[in-house]
């Protein structure tokens, strides 16, 4: 059975604390250019941005990158696994259907709120970024931050969804990123 009434409770909760906060930067979207930008952030976020970076990093790295981006095609899978899971375990309603004063600043890709998914594969991704190719970690970073920002923006998402979509996902990439060092010493001992 999906959800629980200890989960509902918490997040009932949750949800009128994080509210005011929510509403607040949700006022942002009044200003036209700001929304189209984070529309846009939101549209790239959805995968765009990471599928072309994958296919980009055997190019980028030409000894480990085939490699690298074949470990963050996996790993971006697992996460949505992951996410989906915990979204339908959980049920949190997002804040512009709990809360009509908050605008929805773009569609959302699936019903419930927590974690975000967005912000748990951007993390994931840039952590694994960061010990991999830490040149291209920092150039990704602003990108990451923007969609992690997007999501409370937008009114797709409370703060504590997207600190645990960062915190999973950059757990996830973390753990992805140490697996691939030890394979890669496995198989490839001078390679690093």
């Amino acid at each position: 059975m999906p959800g629980t009434s200890k989960a509902s409770r918490f997040f009932e909760l949750a949800d009128q604390r994080e509210y005011a906060f929510c509403q607040c930067i949700n006022q942002i979207v009044r200003f036209r250019p700001v929304m189209r930008y984070f529309q846009l952030v939101s549209r790239l976020g959805d995968g765009w941005f990471w599928y072309a970076l994958i296919l980009v990093i055997p190019f980028l790295e030409p000894k480990t990158g085939a490699g690298l981006a074949l470990l963050m095609a996996l790993t971006g899978l697992t996460c949505t696994l992951t996410y989906k899971l915990l979204k339908r375990w959980l049920i949190r309603e997002r804040p512009f259907i709990s809360f009509p004063s908050i605008n929805c600043g773009t569609p959302p890709l699936d019903r419930y709120s927590f974690p975000s998914g967005h912000t748990l594969h951007a993390a994931c991704f840039q952590a694994i970024l960061f010990m991999t190719m830490p040149k291209l970690a920092l150039a990704t970073a602003p990108f990451t931050l923007s969609v992690a920002a997007s999501r409370v923006v937008l009114g797709l998402h409370y703060p504590s969804d997207v600190v645990a979509g960062a915190l999973i996902g950059g757990l996830m990439g973390y753990l992805s990123a140490l697996y691939f060092f030890s394979a890669s010493l496995a198989l490839f001992p001078g390679l690093f």
